[in-house]
Parts: C-alpha cells; sequence; structure tokens
C-alpha cells in the first residue's frame, strides 16, 4: 500500500455543497486547501448521482436566494445547460462539471475525489492533527494534515473519530419547549431518498416490474396520505426510508428497500393508477439512483445550539453568518413505511394551489432569519468546524437549515472563519467575537447577504462618493396587461404557488416610496357580486419586504372603498397623506386590502423589482403571494425609489430599502451611473453586483437563462487629467458579482459603470459598486 503525508493550512471533507462551499471559500481567502470527497463528483445530494435541486429559502421568500459561491455556480449551470429542471429530477453531468471547473481553477485549492476516510489523528484531546484516506482503488493511503479542518461529511465522520460529542434523533417537547418537537425524544430521524426519471419514447412503453418491487394496491397510499405523483418524468421527494433502520449502518439496506418501493411506484403509475395510466403511457424508465441523498444523521454539539425558536423569533445573533428560509420540514420518520409523508404535504400545505396554509403549514412557515458562526464550531475540538446537516441544531431547527441552499451558505462562511483561523492563527472564540466583523464583511464583498449586516468596509472608496445616473425610473404602478420583462416570468417552471386573486384573505402590496405627499393610491379591482362591495384599506410602513406581521404597527392611513359590480375597475383610495419625514429613499409603504370574497384584486404580469405582495396565511400572519407577484396598482406623484443612491446602501438585493438603481426604460441605453469624490482617489479595483436569479428558487429558470436584469453588455471609465478613459470593457455578461483588477492603479475624481446592453431588460440596474 503506497502512503502519502499532505499538509495544508486547512482540509475540507465532504465535497457536498457545504463542502464544496467551504473548501473554494478557504482557498479564497488565502489558505492552502484540500477538499476531501468520497465520491467521483462534487455536489452531494445536488450531484449526477442523487438528482436533488438545490433548495433555499427563496421557495417561500420572494428575493432570498442565496448568493456568494452558490449563486456563482447555479447561475453558470443555468447558462450552459441545455435541460430543463423541475423539482428533484435533473441527472446531467453539466452541473458535476461547473463545480470541478470551480474547483479546479481556484487557486491554492487540491481536490482529492475518490478518497474515504478511515479515521483521525489527535494531537491531543481537543485538536486534530491529521485525517486519514484511502483512495479507492487505487492502494493509497494518504494522511492530510493541517491546521484546521471542517467536517462536511453529514454523517459528522471526522467529529465522531476525534470524540467530539453529538445527538442522533429528536428531542423532546419539554427540553426546548420547541413546537414541532414530538411530546417525547427518540432515536427517530428523517429517511433517505432516491429518484427515478423517466422519459417520453413517443410511442407506448410497457413496464414489467421484477417479482422482488414493492407491489402497491391502495389510492390512498398516494392521494391522501401526501404521496402525490404529480409529475409523470419523477423525481419525487417521498419516495423515503429512515425508521425502522438506522440511516447511517443500515444505509445499503434502505438503499435497497428505496430500490424496491421506487420501482413499484412506477409499477402503479404505469399499470393500476386510473390518474396516470394514460398520462405515463409513452413514457419509460430512464433512470434510478442508487445513491441515496441522505436528510439527516448525527448533528455535531458545537459552541452554541441552535433551536426551533431561534428560527421562528428570527433571533439576532452578533456571530451571524448565513441565512436560512426554508419551512420547519420535518418528514414523518418511516417515510414510505409511515401512515402519512411529512405532515404539510399530508396536510395539503404548501404544495396546495387552491387553499390557503393548513394550520400546520402556518406554523412551519419561517425566516429569513440568521445564522450564527458558532453552530459550525465543534464544542469538543478546538480546530474542527462543521458546515451542512450535521452542524450543531436540534432536530427541529434542523428541519429548515437542512436544505442546501443554507448549508452552502454555512459552508462560505466556515471557509472564511477557517482560513483566517489558520492563516493567523486565531482561536474559535476570537473569531466568534473579535474577528466577526471582517468575516461578515468578507461575506458581504463576495456577494452573500446577511439580514442585520451591511456594507461597512473602510477600504471600500466608494461608501464617500456621491451617486448620481444619466436617468432614473418613475413608478407609477403596474397594470395588470403590463408586459413583463423582470425575471422572465413567462418562463417561470416551479412548485404550485398561492395566486388567487379573490380577496378571500387579508392581500397586502408593496410600494417602493421617495418620501413626501402621497396624493392617491389606485386598486385594480374586480366585483362578481350584483351590488356594490365595500372594502377596508390599510397603509402602513414595512420594516422590510418580509415583513410579514398583519398588521406592523398604527398604519399610516386606513379607509374605505366602494367596488362597482362588474370590472376590472380602477377604484382610487383618496389619501393627501404628508409621509414621514424620516422615511428613508426606496423604503417600502404596503397598502393592505382587508377581506371580501366577492372582490377580486388583479395581478399583474410585470413585476417592479422588490414590490412584492403577500397574504394572510394565519391570523396576524402573511405571507409572498404567488412567485413574488406585484398586485395591480397605480400611485400618485410617481414615485423614484431606485435613485442612484441605493447602490451605496451596502445592500445588494430588495431588503429594508429598494437598494437598486433602475435608469428610466423610456430612455434608450446606454445609460451610466456615476461616483464622484470630492478628492482625488486612487483606485486600483472596481466591483459591481447586477440584479438578477433572486427573486425565485434556481430550478424555477429555464435552460440556458440569462437573466433580462443583468447587464450583458458595459465597460467601466474614469475621468483623468486626460479626459475619459475606459478601465473595463464586458461583452456577453450574464454573472452577478463581477471583480475588476485594474492594470494599473488609476486617479480620479469620477468614475462611472455604462451599460450599454441588458440580457433583455430596457432599463439598466445596479444593486452595488465598490471601488477599492
Amino acid at each position: 500500500m503506497k502512503k502519502i503525508t499532505h499538509r495544508f493550512d486547512v482540509v475540507v471533507c465532504g465535497g457536498g455543497l457545504a463542502g464544496f462551499c467551504a473548501a473554494v471559500s478557504s482557498a479564497r481567502n488565502g489558505a492552502k486547501t484540500a477538499l476531501v470527497h468520497n465520491r467521483p463528483v462534487l455536489g452531494g445530494n445536488s450531484s449526477s448521482e442523487v438528482g436533488v435541486t438545490p433548495h433555499g429559502a427563496a421557495a417561500f421568500h420572494a428575493y432570498a436566494r442565496e448568493t456568494g459561491i452558490l449563486s456563482e455556480a447555479l447561475i453558470e449551470e443555468r447558462a450552459r445547460n441545455h435541460a430543463e429542471i423541475y423539482e428533484n429530477g435533473w441527472t446531467n453531468s453539466v452541473w458535476d462539471m461547473v463545480l470541478y471547473d470551480i474547483a479546479q481553477t481556484t487557486p491554492g485549492l487540491t481536490l482529492f475525489l475518490n478518497t474515504d476516510l478511515r479515521g483521525v489523528d489527535l494531537r491531543s484531546p481537543r485538536e486534530i492533527a491529521a485525517v486519514l484516506g484511502v483512495v479507492q482503488n487505487a492502494e493509497t493511503e494518504l494522511r492530510f494534515e493541517a491546521k484546521t479542518f471542517i467536517d462536511c461529511t453529514g454523517d459528522g465522520l471526522v467529529a465522531d473519530a476525534a470524540g467530539c460529542t453529538w445527538r442522533m434523533g429528536s428531542e423532546g417537547r419539554d427540553e426546548f419547549g420547541e413546537p414541532h418537537a414530538p411530546l417525547k425524544a427518540s432515536a427517530d430521524t428523517m429517511g433517505n431518498s432516491i429518484h427515478f426519471l423517466a422519459r417520453d419514447t413517443g410511442r407506448p412503453a410497457p413496464f414489467t416490474p421484477p417479482e422482488w418491487a414493492v407491489k402497491h394496491e391502495d389510492a390512498s397510499y398516494f392521494y391522501k396520505q401526501g404521496r402525490l405523483p404529480k409529475d409523470k418524468r419523477g423525481g419525487f421527494w417521498w419516495i423515503e426510508i429512515g425508521v425502522p433502520y438506522h440511516t447511517i449502518y443500515d444505509a445499503e439496506t434502505i438503499r435497497h428497500e428505496l430500490t424496491r418501493h421506487a420501482l413499484g411506484v412506477w409499477d402503479w403509475m404505469k399499470n393500476k393508477d386510473p390518474k396516470t395510466m394514460d398520462l405515463v403511457r409513452n413514457y419509460a424508465l430512464d433512470w434510478i439512483g442508487q445513491v441515496p441523498g441522505k436528510r439527516e444523521s448525527r448533528r455535531i454539539m458545537g459552541r452554541y445550539l441552535m433551536t426551533e425558536h431561534d428560527v421562528l423569533n428570527k433571533t439576532v445573533f452578533p456571530d451571524e453568518i448565513a441565512f436560512g428560509g426554508w419551512f420547519v420540514d420535518l418528514h414523518t420518520p418511516g417515510g414510505l413505511l409511515a401512515k402519512s409523508s411529512e405532515p404539510s404535504a399530508a396536510a395539503g400545505g404548501h404544495d396546495n394551489e387552491y387553499d390557503t396554509f393548513s394550520d400546520y403549514s402556518a406554523m412551519s412557515y419561517c425566516g429569513p432569519y440568521g445564522v450564527p458562526l458558532r453552530i459550525l464550531m465543534a464544542k469538543d475540538c478546538d480546530n474542527l468546524m462543521m458546515a451542512g446537516r450535521n452542524v450543531s441544531v436540534t432536530h427541529a431547527a434542523l428541519g429548515t437549515v437542512r436544505v442546501m441552499g443554507t448549508t452552502a451558505l454555512m459552508g462560505e462562511a466556515a471557509g472564511i472563519a477557517a482560513a483566517l483561523g489558520a492563516t493567523r492563527g486565531r482561536t474559535f472564540d476570537q473569531l466568534a467575537s473579535e474577528d466577526i466583523g471582517e468575516i461578515q464583511q468578507r461575506l458581504l464583498e463576495n456577494g452573500c447577504f446577511l439580514p442585520n449586516q451591511a456594507n461597512h468596509d473602510s477600504s471600500d472608496l466608494a461608501l464617500v462618493a456621491r451617486a448620481s445616473a444619466t436617468s432614473t425610473a418613475s413608478i407609477h404602478g403596474v397594470a395588470p396587461e403590463t408586459p413583463g420583462f423582470h425575471e422572465g416570468l413567462a418562463i417561470w417552471k416551479d412548485q404550485p404557488q398561492y395566486k388567487i386573486e379573490r380577496l378571500e384573505t387579508r392581500r397586502g402590496q408593496l410600494i417602493g416610496s421617495s418620501g413626501g405627499q402621497l396624493d392617491f393610491i389606485e386598486l385594480c379591482l374586480s366585483n362578481d357580486s350584483a351590488e356594490p362591495q365595500r372594502v377596508d384599506l390599510a397603509l402602513h410602513l414595512a420594516d422590510h419586504i418580509w415583513d410579514y406581521r398583519s398588521e406592523p404597527g398604527a398604519p399610516l392611513a386606513a379607509g374605505q372603498i366602494v367596488v362597482p359590480p362588474g370590472g376590472p375597475h380602477w377604484v382610487r383610495w383618496t389619501l393627501s397623506l404628508a409621509l414621514p419625514a424620516a422615511l428613508r429613499p426606496g423604503a417600502f409603504l404596503r397598502v393592505d386590502a382587508l377581506p371580501n370574497k366577492s372582490v377580486l384584486w388583479h395581478c399583474a404580469q410585470k413585476i417592479i423589482p422588490g414590490h412584492m405582495a403577500m397574504y394572510a396565511i394565519s391570523p396576524g400572519r402573511m405571507r409572498r403571494y404567488g412567485n413574488g407577484h406585484t398586485l395591480a396598482y397605480r400611485v400618485s406623484p410617481a414615485q423614484r425609489p431606485f435613485g442612484a443612491e441605493q447602490v451605496l446602501t451596502g445592500v445588494t438585493r430588495p431588503h429594508r430599502q429598494t437598494n437598486l438603481w433602475v435608469s428610466d426604460p423610456a430612455q434608450p441605453l446606454p445609460q451610466a451611473l456615476q461616483l464622484e469624490w470630492e478628492t482625488p482617489r486612487s483606485i486600483r479595483r472596481v466591483q459591481v453586483v447586477f440584479p438578477g436569479h433572486l427573486i425565485r428558487e434556481y430550478h424555477a429558470y429555464a435552460p440556458f437563462y440569462r437573466d433580462a436584469q443583468c447587464p450583458r453588455d458595459y465597460h467601466i471609465e474614469a475621468e483623468t487629467e486626460s479626459g475619459w478613459s475606459v478601465l473595463v470593457s464586458v461583452k456577453n455578461n450574464y454573472q452577478r458579482l463581477r471583480r475588476h483588477e485594474l492594470a494599473m492603479p488609476v486617479t480620479t475624481r469620477r468614475l462611472r459603470v455604462v451599460v450599454t446592453a441588458t440580457n433583455g431588460d430596457p432599463s439598466a440596474s445596479i444593486y452595488e459598486v465598490r471601488c477599492y
């Protein structure tokens, strides 16, 4: 057996999305880094071996897509890939190769694929000296020595071998009082899943299952227990088994049982189910996954244990390094062997297009919330971090933080912290306290979002500049028939979302404000009764776009309008209201219409960035309407919430204000955003964040997708003694974050970004410009 020793600053174990982002992040932040993975491809559950699409906060919150390294990769995949994505069902290798390409081109990062971990060597009871691995089919033992290790194995293999404390199973409700916790503690975990894919052959494709496949005969098993075969192509998350098996030790047994059930499900759809037999007549099995995707096993105890209360209450952590917003999604232990699938689906919750949320689903809706660094730091080992589903959370909290969009953000943060600790000799306690500001600022610089942090980088010269623009969009509102440009609305494909126009519950519409006087708001309404209908209205200040309180404080105004029979009608609410003087430019108002089941508030086809609507899902609580749609409204005077000053707010998505400059769509391109300083500044790097890829989850976007809002062609120029000079010129861009290192530093008082073409939108738009 050949033996090789490698020495690094940081070793990341596990190459799922958490481990991938941790390794890339660590290397990009100056640490010599190894990524050790036991599979031939990167991506873990998202890889072509498993085929789970990366879910995250944007499934439930508009403009909550995870950014940073994950976003960079997902945008690249959509731009390259010919394949349509549907939920849990895409298996070609383009995504694998995007990740592999990023890893191979990241300086300071070395990949070790097909390498199984076999143990650790301890330097002391609280410090790991090395992890030990064996290369599959190569008769080679590897020893990886490092200053800091990050366990992204999912099962917590490194932490377990190092003697760290871990939990597995479900805490009882008596321990933390969590609403979703079972009454009694148990060893129960969520299960493992495999997917299958079917393809249309263009002619009848008979299917005969093997004798050892499971035989399904009862329709209620599928249609009354939350196991809907809703896609002809397969990809069902509910093909899941855990209890009575152990998700680690019985993994092979679970894989075989899942295969038996997957074949049985397809047999039911092809040969027995009257709802699907005709639909799948020409479909044939194309692929059955044989690497189960795992939801839950060990959770390593860290320097903080995050509970469901932190999630539901949106605890503000001083060491916030990521965010989440998937719902508290706890699948029923046993999966296919249980009486129902996860409770929300069984209750008709978020998958039900026509009903409001079930009580269980409303209780489970959460976020966006912050995630603290301390849950990524092992409490029993001073040089071991974690990222992924094995972090320090309770079983109930794991229901939301376990999805890959959230775990990827954890990985990127862990990589930065590990790199700083390894290269500067900083302890975990120092990183989580004295150094947390720098870690947070690096995350923001890398394009990440933190709900309670903004760019305060003292090195960013843009923060002391004055911003101006060649034009700015005026927002008069939007009508149902207004053509849509933003975010490719017409090609969205995703889970059904509530988009009922009838006012069966309270409805709210955000309006970006420019302050001053508000004369009136008009709503586009219909009344399908024979009598005039009264609708009560309220106008509120919203703290941010995810302020889901039904009544966020005392209203600025309240009133009533009368809707004549028929319609659509533009119904005016006269206000003559002086808005608060302290209102920030671009901050959001929210106009609410209270329930009246005879009245419909019509949805627009065009989306105004940040101007999402919401509806009540329970007393006192609302959620996103549709896919982040804008309801039809008009406002007078026209608002200007997208001024040039928005690029200097330090936040790169709609949140407490629009945080976005948008040029006047009536003015032709090119359009420019300019920064001006009182005295000349020496600039060596310019960084720009463009809009797009925020409003919905990744699998909502089409093949070869390039976001319409994102500038395609642009250049950066500076005014020098000899006049304006082009510093950078870019063609065919589709990425959100672009960094430009200048060939030579330039000294200037004025710098501008000139957008000459977008990927389809008539306006030029920019979230942020940084100068160093």
